[in-house]
């Protein structure tokens, strides 16, 4: 079978409104894709950059997948969360992106969004924490009613990663 070697880091982020980050990511494959090894989600430590504008967490990414077709090809999927200096989690956003087709290292950036809410949902939010989120955080990465939110942008998470494609034209899988 063709195999998909993913290796590289969740690097950080930039843009977002506070400090005291950390992002929970996870890949999501369609239903020829097995992994043979590696691990499909995982969680950062929280990073609290005293003079950066980037949050860093170098968090690996391992993940060897095995195939026999191309629907479904992986992608990442995250979400940054804020902590505050109270310990309460806040999300801070949403995003995906496509893992790259083609073999090699690849810097990518992944937007991320939230919820906008109603006004009284935002006032709530202000003064007592939390926000609206999604019932089903699958909707992030998959199906058109993703495109029917309402939302508000944030900031970006970086993403290195290298790609290695094995046996692909052996099997007849061409990308």
């Amino acid at each position: 079978m063709a195999e998909v070697h993913i290796i590289g880091q969740v690097q950080g982020a930039t843009g977002f409104p506070e400090h005291s980050l950390f992002c929970k990511w996870g890949i999501h494959a369609g239903g020829a894709w097995r992994i043979i090894n590696g691990q499909r989600h995982g969680q950062t430590q929280v990073d609290l950059p005293q003079n950066e504008a980037m949050a860093a967490w170098s968090h690996p990414i391992d993940i060897h997948y095995v195939t026999k077709g191309l629907q479904g090809w992986p992608k990442v999927h995250v979400q940054v969360w804020h902590q505050d200096a109270f310990g309460r989690n806040e999300l801070y956003g949403y995003g995906f992106v496509h893992i790259p087709t083609s073999p090699g290292m690849h810097d990518i950036e992944c937007p991320t969004w939230r919820p906008a809410g109603s006004w009284s949902e935002h006032v709530t939010q202000h003064f007592v924490g939390g926000g609206p989120q999604l019932r089903n955080p699958d909707l992030v990465y998959s199906g058109a009613d993703r495109y029917n939110l309402k939302t508000v942008a944030m900031g970006t998470v970086h993403l290195h990663i290298s790609v290695i494609t094995r046996n692909f034209d052996r099997y007849g899988v061409e990308c």
